[in-house]
C-alpha cells in the first residue's frame, strides 16, 4: 500500500491531536495500522528529514491506538545517490521515541540515478530491483 497524501495532511499540533481527527490523519493512522510492516523511503533535505515527511511521522507517534506505529515493524530505504545520514539518523530517533520496531536487515541505501530508471520513471535496473526485492522480503518476514 502506497501512502500518497503526505503534502495534504495538516501541520502537526498536539492540540489538533484529538477526536474529531483530520480525515487525513485519520486515514493515515487507519492505513498504518492495517498493514503489518512499514517502510519508509526519504532523500535528506538541507541535511535533515524533508519538513512535510517529518511531518507525517509526528501524526504517527502517540496514537494510542492498537496497530499505531508503536512496536510495529518499520525500516527504510535511503534512494539518495549523495546519502542521507543525517535524514536516517532522525528516522532512527523518531521510530526509537516511538517505540516502532526497527528491522536493521531491511534498512538500506540503495541510491537511485536517473540513468537506472526506465521511461515510466519506475526502476528499470536489475541489480536495484533485486536489491529492493531482498529489502521488501526481508521486512514481510517481520510483518505481523
Amino acid at each position: 500500500m502506497l501512502y500518497e497524501h503526505m503534502a495534504e495532511l495538516p501541520h502537526f499540533n498536539p492540540d489538533d491531536d484529538a477526536d474529531p481527527l483530520h480525515p487525513l490523519v485519520a486515514e493515515l493512522r487507519t492505513t498504518i495500522g492495517a498493514v503489518g510492516a512499514v517502510l519508509f523511503s526519504t532523500p535528506e533535505y538541507a541535511g535533515a528529514l524533508p519538513g512535510s515527511f517529518k511531518n507525517l511521522l509526528d501524526w504517527t507517534i502517540g496514537d494510542g491506538q492498537t496497530g499505531s506505529i508503536y512496536e510495529k515493524p518499520v525500516a527504510w530505504i535511503n534512494p539518495s545517490p549523495r546519502g542521507a545520514s543525517n535524514a536516517i539518523g532522525s528516522l532512527r530517533t523518531v521510530h526509537g521515541y516511538a517505540h516502532a520496531e526497527i528491522v536493521e536487515d531491511a534498512c538500506a541505501d540503495i541510491p537511485i540515478t536517473p540513468a537506472a530508471l526506465g521511461g515510466d520513471g519506475l526502476v528499470a535496473d536489475a541489480a536495484i530491483r533485486d536489491r529492493l526485492a531482498i529489502v521488501l522480503a526481508t521486512l514481510a518476514h517481520h510483518a505481523r
